[in-house]
């Protein structure tokens, strides 16, 4: 009996306590963090929300430049001409959440970001950024002012003034904590299924305007935001909160009226990791207009894209090529055309990528086209083009 219960005594004499199941928040940070080498960015910050140490094990630098990509040095080198800023003021976390917003080079007329989930580079090049025949003559082309031109984000949640967007099975939830009035759903957080219409968001109303598809504007003092989403609840376009300024879109459009000889080309000198992308021209058969509040396409001038096909191109300087050709069709709608694919290998030097859109057949005049930009991504992101 005695030998029983010296088993609950302590050296002293005390009766001993029995330990406490150990909990999440008793694994060794560094441990934590090993596992969080092996997700994917949105995990991880799912799990810094859990508790104090896997938020401090989520902050570690090597799982964030685990998801970096390899030369990520030589990208901000290009993009913001310096390493120093970064290396001394960030962390890993820091410079991975800057690169995944869209940063400007080459004079405002290119823009670069890696893609939330996956860290993989996009890029995009305005029609400002383009070499277009004939695009100084009045005659033949115009540049114009509009807020269709966009590009492919990944939204973010959270935001300025307390905003936060997120999408769910096809429909899309918004919160505005900030917002006193609104017309349609709740204050706070609604959800906009099944809803076809135009609703307009300051930080102080939202307006329901008419009937085609579902636009949010945030008026903010530099320039306004928007998601478009279809009747069917899918996202046609959508823009970023991650920051409102004039450059979160290129504003301009190349409009061509009529020409003989169309060629729209350009070429982009950048160190791409290694990988393979994809080359696409986003573009519009017609022009696009609003008359009372709705979204109309102009078709006056759209003619001779039913002759002949578009042909594409594309070359990089180690020697790979590509080659495609379609019809333009279905006017009043934006359309991602696919000039095809090139392969990196390497990540310690520049790769050059040259392409091109042609329709030089002088037996007919072609116009009533709509040029926005050309985007090169990730070969594996093409499913998602296909959405919009």
């Amino acid at each position: 009996m005695g030998s029983s219960l010296s088993l609950f005594l302590n050296p002293r004499g005390s009766v001993a306590v029995p330990p406490a199941n150990p909990g999440l928040g008793d694994l060794p940070e560094s441990c934590v963090a090993s596992v969080m080498v092996y997700l994917n960015p949105s995990e991880i910050c799912s799990l810094a929300m859990l508790n104090r140490g896997f938020r401090a094990a989520s902050s570690a630098d090597f799982v964030w430049e685990s998801k970096l990509p390899i030369n990520y040095e030589l990208l901000i080198d290009r993009v913001f001409g310096g390493v120093d800023d970064f290396s001394n003021k960030l962390c890993k976390r820091d410079i991975y959440a800057r690169l995944c917003r869209p940063s400007y080079f080459d004079g405002g007329s290119k823009k670069v970001w890696l893609d939330k989930g996956t860290g993989r580079v996009c890029l995009s090049i305005s029609a400002n950024g383009l070499a277009i025949t004939g695009i100084d003559d009045r005659r033949y082309w115009s540049r114009i002012e509009t807020d269709e031109s966009r590009f492919l984000f990944t939204i973010l949640r959270g935001g300025p003034d307390g905003l936060a967007w997120d999408f769910h099975n096809g429909g899309l939830k918004f919160e505005t904590p900030c917002l006193r009035q609104q017309r349609v759903g709740l204050l706070g957080r609604a959800h906009l299924m099944g809803l076809a219409s135009v609703v307009y968001l300051s930080c102080v109303v939202c307006e329901l305007l008419h009937m085609s598809g579902v636009y949010l504007f945030i008026k903010t003092k530099e320039v306004p935001f928007y998601i478009v989403v279809d009747c069917m609840n899918r996202v046609i376009n959508r823009n970023s909160l991650h920051s409102m300024t004039s450059y979160d879109q290129f504003q301009s459009i190349a409009y061509l009226q009529q020409i003989w000889w169309v060629e729209v080309g350009g070429e982009v000198d950048f160190p791409f990791p290694a990988g393979s992308y994809s080359i696409f021209y986003r573009l519009q058969v017609g022009r696009s207009s609003r008359r009372f509040g709705r979204r109309i396409c102009n078709s006056e001038h759209v003619h001779g894209w039913d002759k002949k096909p578009v042909q594409f191109q594309l070359s990089t300087s180690d020697g790979q090529q590509a080659t495609t050709q379609c019809y333009m069709k279905e006017p009043g709608k934006w359309k991602y055309h696919h000039v095809g694919d090139f392969t990196v290998t390497g990540s310690a030097a520049n790769m050059k990528v040259k392409f091109s859109m042609t329709q030089i057949d002088c037996t007919h005049t072609k116009g009533g086209l709509c040029v926005d930009s050309v985007l090169i991504c990730p070969s594996e992101f093409t499913e998602r083009l296909k959405r919009f």
